[in-house]
């Protein structure tokens, strides 16, 4: 087998049909992490799939207590869950609670009536919730502790973490009848289809801005021989285009070391993929607070590249047309900006519109769907996870999966 879960079916996860959940107290791990613009938290997808389970569980009359996340320590999107508790309460009803393992939560848990949901705050408030621990030094954890003699069953409905070894993801199901929730059960489902069911021609679609974050899916997806075309846009594709010489890199990016180590990795990879990987032709620029679009083998120093052009867009397009399995990661351009959001569109109808079986991975793609209204059909899945996506991809264990197999 490689990797952890990777060769293995749903078969090894009890799920909520597994489960009498009847008057019982269910842990539930959700990921309803979200976009924070000006202090105000967005009702994102992540949110409506997850109430869907929930529901799903206080219509069975479980009593039902979410553990969640917002953000991390330090950063301006580490927020308490009270906003997340409003979003919610348009789709479920549900009560909110301050606190995590308090006397205060403790008491709100017992009191539960079958088919309430109960909202903890946010769990990594608590330092050990993200320590670096295994699920058995988790399970011995003061939050483990002081919640799991309240519980029943633990249910993870949040793949998006699942690659992280936290207390709220390894601790509980250690201890706790554990099953995945319908949001994972969709989530493995797809990633196993676009993994081991592959069908020829299949079409790798990368973009974003962090290429450093692809590099190891492309390099993996070549030595498979799984992959007939990479096509790349966003930072990635710029950075290709470095790799290739188009454009040369000015004294600032030279001093960049993430730059250059980038560069290298770039070269390195556009060497071993026999011309598989494919780089814009054109781009879009700002010019006098326009659009512009242009040839890449003109573009000047230091001219920021928004989009790709036209001319990419639609023989990325073709390709999409033709695969058979279409993986894409990344959108195109800066499409939070209606200028340059044309490249992100046209890719992404491209993918919807294929008969290919297609996955879309990554939060920022996921995002950019919402935003511009793009629909999914019923050849197109979304992944809702980004650093569990790109594990699994790379066949490598998620610890949050691992410990919800059967014994």
């Amino acid at each position: 087998m490689i990797g952890g879960m990777i060769s293995e079916n749903l078969e090894d996860f009890l799920t909520i049909d597994d489960f009498d959940v009847k008057g019982k107290t269910v842990l539930f791990r959700a990921d309803i992490n979200s976009v924070v613009i000006d202090g105000k938290v967005q009702m994102k997808e992540r949110i409506v799939e997850n109430a869907k389970t929930i529901r799903e569980l206080s219509d069975k009359k479980a009593k039902v207590v979410i553990l969640a996340h917002q953000g991390r320590v330090g950063r301006e999107d580490f927020l308490t869950l009270e906003q997340h508790a409003e979003l919610l309460r348009t789709l479920i009803d549900l009560k909110y609670i301050d606190d995590i393992i308090g006397p205060a939560a403790r008491e709100a848990i017992k009191k539960l009536r079958a088919g309430e949901v109960l909202l903890l705050d946010n769990v990594r408030m608590l330092a050990e919730e993200t320590l670096s621990r295994s699920p058995e030094e988790h399970a011995r954890s003061i939050f483990v502790h002081k919640l799991a003699p309240l519980a029943d069953i633990y249910i993870n409905d949040a793949f998006s973490v699942a690659h992280r070894s936290h207390a709220s993801v390894v601790g509980f199901p250690t201890v706790l009848d554990a099953g995945i929730g319908r949001l994972m059960e969709k989530e493995l489902r797809s990633l196993r289809r676009s993994f081991h069911n592959i069908k020829s021609p299949c079409i790798y679609l990368l973009g974003g801005v962090k290429p450093e974050e692809v590099f190891d899916i492309m390099e993996h997806t070549l030595k498979r021989k799984k992959v007939n075309r990479i096509l790349t846009s966003g930072c990635v594709g710029t950075m290709f285009l470095y790799a290739r010489g188009i454009i040369e890199p000015g004294e600032e990016e030279k001093s960049d070391k993430q730059f250059m180590k980038n560069l290298e990795r770039a070269k390195q990879i556009l060497q071993m993929s026999d011309d598989r990987i494919w780089y814009p032709e054109d781009v879009a620029v700002e010019i006098g607070g326009k659009r512009e679009e242009i040839p890449v083998d003109v573009i000047k120093p230091k001219q920021h590249i928004y989009d790709i052009g036209e001319r990419t867009s639609e023989r990325y397009a073709g390709e999409i047309r033709d695969a058979k399995t279409v993986i894409m990661k990344g959108p195109a351009g800066f499409y939070e900006k209606k200028e340059f959001r044309k490249g992100t569109e046209e890719l992404l109808h491209a993918v919807s519109t294929s008969d290919a079986f297609s996955l879309i991975g990554g939060g920022h793609t996921s995002a950019a769907m919402s935003t511009l209204g793009i629909n999914k059909t019923k050849h197109t899945r979304v992944s809702l996870a980004g650093g569990a996506f790109l594990q699994y991809l790379l066949e490598k264990d998620l610890p949050g999966i691992e410990v919800l197999k059967r014994d």
